[in-house]
């Protein structure tokens, strides 16, 4: 029954490129003519115990028949990943979702076989649009930014806006503070914690966006409580400082 899933996946993943892209277009085999997978000893890589879905930085890219391929940090494991085509640099932050992984696959437009390759019906670049697959039809939707209108947001009880969290940082720095904002950006697993980006609709560029570090999981769009510590004139290394941080935050999805 899985395997028949798997290939029921594969011929709709097919259908819908194939009608997005037209004749330029590579089709990922079905899953019984991809390579044989090797025999597995031992304890399993971290690829081949599932390392999807994740986020992390883009190491490597290219584009060849109606894909965009993707190596990917995932957490100090770097993934082979083809999605729809979508444009991505070395060095954005990208989310995949969960797909199905092809062995020993061989890119014809490459000319390159990879060990393992995770095909997905999408690649979000963070900060960006993503263009997704609807695996039930042939049209492709993209989708846009999210945007914090003013006003739209209530202001959490007792608690203060980003606005002011960023513009009054000198006085509120090491107190705890409460805010509810719309998540605007989600990274994962880098530097050991999760980051996201929050927006209530209020302050302008450079008082309008908080960043958030955090052990809870959630998605661009989510309405969020936030309550933490403010930090100032945080430097973690590795190109990451803040003026204004909030770090370790709890963070609850409403």
């Amino acid at each position: 029954m899985r395997k028949r899933a798997r290939n029921l996946l594969t011929i709709l993943l097919t259908t819908v490129v194939a009608a997005a892209c037209g004749s330029n277009y590579e089709a990922p085999p079905a899953a019984e003519s991809a390579a044989a997978p090797q025999q597995q000893t031992g304890a399993p890589t971290a690829t081949q115990a599932g390392a999807l879905p994740g986020t992390g930085p883009v190491l490597e890219t290219m584009n060849a028949g109606g894909y965009s391929y993707v190596n990917v940090d995932l957490g100090g494991t770097p993934v082979w990943a083809a999605g729809p085509q979508v444009k991505v640099k070395v060095g954005d932050v990208v989310t995949l979702p969960d797909g199905m992984a092809m062995r020993g696959y061989h890119s014809k437009s490459l000319d390159r076989t990879f060990e393992v390759v995770y095909f997905v019906g999408g690649i979000d670049v963070q900060g960006g649009a993503t263009i997704k697959q609807d695996l039930g039809g042939s049209s492709r939707s993209r989708m846009a930014v999210v945007t914090v209108e003013p006003g739209s947001v209530t202001r959490a009880e007792g608690g203060k806006t980003v606005e002011e969290v960023m513009t009054g940082a000198a006085d509120l720095a090491g107190q705890g503070v409460t805010l509810r904002g719309r998540v605007v950006k989600f990274n994962s697993g880098i530097i050991g914690t999760n980051w996201l980006h929050l927006q209530d609709g209020s302050g302008a560029a450079g008082s309008n966006d908080l960043t958030i570090t955090t052990s809870a999981v959630v998605a661009v769009g989510d309405m969020v409580v936030v309550r933490g510590k403010v930090t100032t004139d945080k430097d973690f290394g590795a190109g990451y400082k803040y003026a204004v941080i909030i770090e370790d935050a709890e963070v609850t999805k409403e």
